[in-house]
C-alpha cells in the first residue's frame, strides 16, 4: 500500500455521479495521485463507494475519511474490510473517526476516547480482524493521538495547520502515519478565495471539536469566532499552484507521510458532490 505523495479527498468521488466518478478516479491515477478519501455518510453506502473506486483503478489506495464509528458496528466494518481486500488487494484503508454530537443521535453521543477504544476493540475481536495496519484515526487532540499510536497505522486529521503535522508526528513516532487532509483553493486574490470558502470554512469552527483543535494550535477565541485572516490562511491554501505546493512542502517538513487534498470551487463549496476535475489537472501537472 502506497501511502506516499499527494491524495485527493472528495464527498463527490464516493456519492456524486456514479460513473463520472468511475472515470475520474480512473484519471486521477493516471495523474500520478496515490489515493483517495471519501467521506462517511453514514451507512454502507461507504464501502459501496470504495468497491467501486477500488474496482476502477489498479494500483491506488481508497481509504475512509472518515468512518464514523456510530453509524456501523465494529463487526460490519471489520466484514467490509475483509470483503473490500479479499477483492482488491492490499488498497483499501479503513479511517475511523467519532464525528460530533449534533451528528449522533441524541444521548448516545459520550466518550468518544472510550468509543473509539471499543470500537477498536471490536474491529480487533471480530471474525475476521482488521489488522492496526489497516486502520488510521482522525486524531485531532493529544489523547486520540495517543490512541493512534498504539493501536493503528497513524493518523488521518482533518482541517489541520502542518504544526498539528508536527505534533502529530510527534505522537505516533517515526512508524507512524501521518495522513493530513489540507482544503485548497485555487483563487487569484484573498476576496476570490473568501467567497469560495467562507462559509464553508465557517460552518466548521462552528463544531466544537474542530474549535478545540484551532484553540490547541495557538489561535485565539477571537480567530475562531471571527473566521480571523490569520486563522483562513491558515488552514486553507489558496492562491496558485505554488501557493499549494508550498503548503504540502510545509506539511512534510513538519513530518507528513502523505497530503490529502480537497479541493473547493464555487461549485463544490456550494455542492459537495461536485468533482473539482480541471482543477485536479492543474495541481497534479504542478505537484506530480
Amino acid at each position: 500500500m502506497d501511502l506516499s505523495g499527494v491524495g485527493v479527498w472528495s464527498a463527490g468521488l464516493g456519492y456524486g455521479d456514479a460513473a463520472e466518478a468511475v472515470d475520474a478516479v480512473a484519471e486521477l491515477e493516471e495523474l500520478g495521485f496515490s489515493a483517495v478519501w471519501v467521506p462517511d455518510p453514514g451507512g454502507p453506502e461507504v464501502f459501496h463507494a470504495a468497491d467501486r473506486l477500488l474496482a476502477a483503478s489498479r494500483r491506488m489506495v481508497v481509504a475512509t475519511g472518515v468512518l464514523n464509528l456510530w453509524a456501523h458496528t465494529p463487526a460490519a466494518a471489520a466484514a467490509a474490510y475483509t470483503s473490500l481486500s479479499a477483492a482488491h488487494g492490499d488498497r483499501f484503508l479503513l479511517g475511523v473517526g467519532v464525528s460530533h454530537a449534533h451528528r449522533v443521535d441524541s444521548g448516545r453521543y459520550r466518550g468518544p476516547l472510550a468509543a473509539m477504544t471499543a470500537f477498536l476493540d471490536g474491529l480487533d475481536t471480530a471474525d475476521e480482524p482488521v489488522p492496526s495496519e489497516g486502520r488510521v484515526l482522525a486524531a485531532l487532540g493529544p489523547k486520540m493521538l495517543e490512541v493512534a499510536a498504539k493501536r493503528a497505522r497513524g493518523v488521518h486529521p482533518y482541517l489541520v495547520t502542518p504544526e498539528h503535522t508536527r505534533r502529530a508526528r510527534e505522537a505516533v513516532g517515526g512508524g507512524g502515519l501521518v495522513l493530513p487532509e489540507q482544503t485548497v483553493v485555487l483563487a487569484a486574490d484573498a476576496d476570490d478565495a473568501r467567497a469560495i470558502a467562507g462559509d464553508w470554512l465557517r460552518s466548521y469552527l462552528a463544531q466544537p471539536n474542530y474549535a478545540n483543535s484551532l484553540l490547541r494550535l495557538g489561535f485565539t477565541e477571537e480567530d475562531v469566532s471571527t473566521m480571523s485572516d490569520r486563522l483562513f490562511d491558515a488552514v486553507i491554501a489558496w492562491g496558485d499552484e505554488a501557493a499549494v505546493k508550498r503548503r504540502i512542502d510545509e506539511h512534510r517538513a513538519a513530518g507528513a507521510d502523505h497530503v490529502a487534498l480537497q479541493v473547493l470551487t464555487a461549485e463544490s463549496a456550494a455542492s459537495p458532490t461536485a468533482l473539482s476535475r480541471t482543477q485536479w489537472r492543474r495541481l497534479a501537472t504542478a505537484l506530480i
